[in-house]
């Protein structure tokens, strides 16, 4: 096996609203476009000359007649807008209903079950912004040793400590506790741990965060490549949002590393998969709306490009897309319901409109067909479209 696929998902980098937006309160979003304006136009040459001025209008971002790759956008067809579900969908499973959330806090006997098996009592319970409440309650939390426990506007139940107060070693476990627990009708998407250091007053979350997912409920891409010997390397959290099934990853600390840990990939896979996320996007910027940082990180991407293109073989196919949206110029500070797009790059790739896939599914069939399985899932292979003659 010689064919190698790269799917990178930069984590939240949504290119307009999908059609059912509306249903999910996120009608105006568009990650890209109001960023584009919010800026007064984005600067990405790489990225423009790799077709996204063709992918949508972006101001700053012309859409070149001669891109390197091919070019489109994927709508989300899978209930929900959270990261498991993106990732899912790519790897060929829907869902036909959201993961639940918490508005209102998780229910009073889903925490003291909690409490009862860790053997720590709990704070929050609240929806919050992670910063903010690590900040509020973290004092309390280093007096009394219990758990910060908190929700957002996706189906996550968020467990934080300081590092001096409980070793990681206790909160992974205390994580994989509660994962173990959260089954229907309060089957959250992810249990995800919130390491902290510092002082109170100077909180600041660590790298040191791990996600536990749900595992999914039908065979993926990555199923389906494993049971053909089909070697399979993640970077970032991509592991943990398949419940590591059918796939180990290298955990990165930042954007930066993980572009590193793609090249060390490439340096030593001979055939097989890379499937990356780049989660900078989403939990730095978009979950903050930092508009000059979620740009910045953009420009960072856009520079290192030519040395990922330039690390591609012959039989290299490299899909770069997202999972969902997370507009930092919106009111909300969560996901949004957006479109994705899609740039395909390789040696073999022609220079072509993909148009608008009915779903993130056709990449996860694209990459099976590419190396070879039989494996569709709910999406319809582009290889033919793709390739040129």
């Amino acid at each position: 096996m010689s064919r190698r696929a790269i799917i990178l998902v930069l984590d939240g980098v949504g290119i307009g609203a999908a059609p059912d937006a509306a249903a999910y309160g996120d009608v105006g979003s568009d990650t890209l476009g109001n960023l584009a304006r919010a800026v007064g136009g984005l600067a990405l040459p790489n990225l423009e000359r790799a077709g996204l001025g063709r992918v949508a209008p972006l101001a700053g971002v012309a859409p070149v007649p001669d891109p390197r790759g091919a070019w489109g956008t994927m709508r989300p067809r899978s209930a929900g807008k959270d990261s498991t579900t993106g990732h899912w969908e790519i790897a060929g499973v829907h869902l036909e209903r959201p993961f639940p959330t918490y508005p209102r806090g998780f229910p009073v006997d889903v925490l003291e079950e909690f409490a009862r098996r860790t053997g720590r009592g709990v704070l929050g319970n609240e929806v919050a912004s992670g910063t903010e409440i690590i900040a509020r309650l973290g004092a309390e939390h280093e007096r009394t040793g219990r758990w910060i426990v908190y929700t957002s506007a996706d189906s996550v139940f968020q467990v934080a400590a300081h590092e001096r107060v409980v070793p990681l070693p206790e909160l992974y476990a205390a994580c994989q506790t509660a994962r173990a627990m959260l089954v229907p009708p309060n089957d959250v998407s992810r249990v995800i741990a919130r390491p902290f250091a510092g002082e109170p007053g100077a909180y600041a979350r660590t790298a040191n965060r791990r996600d536990f997912a749900i595992a999914p409920p039908e065979p993926t891409l990555l199923d389906a490549l494993a049971a053909a010997g089909i070697p399979r390397v993640g970077v970032g959290k991509v592991d943990d949002l398949f419940a590591g099934r059918a796939l180990a990853s290298e955990h990165t600390r930042d954007n930066a590393a993980g572009l590193r840990a793609i090249h060390r990939a490439l340096a030593e896979l001979d055939g097989g998969l890379v499937f990356a996320n780049l989660v900078d996007f989403d939990q730095l910027w978009g979950h903050r709306n930092d508009v000059a940082g979620f740009y910045e990180g953009l420009r960072a991407f856009d520079r290192a490009l030519p040395e990922l293109e330039s690390a591609l073989r012959e039989d290299d196919v490299l899909f770069l897309t997202a999972d969902h949206g997370n507009d930092p110029t919106t009111p909300s500070t969560d996901h949004s319901r957006e479109r994705v797009p899609l740039l395909v790059l390789g040696a073999r790739v022609r220079a072509v409109s993909l148009g608008e896939r009915e779903t993130f599914s056709d990449l996860g069939a694209t990459v099976a067909e590419w190396l070879g399985v039989d494996f569709r899932g709910r999406g319809t292979s582009m290889l033919a479209e793709l390739l040129a003659a």
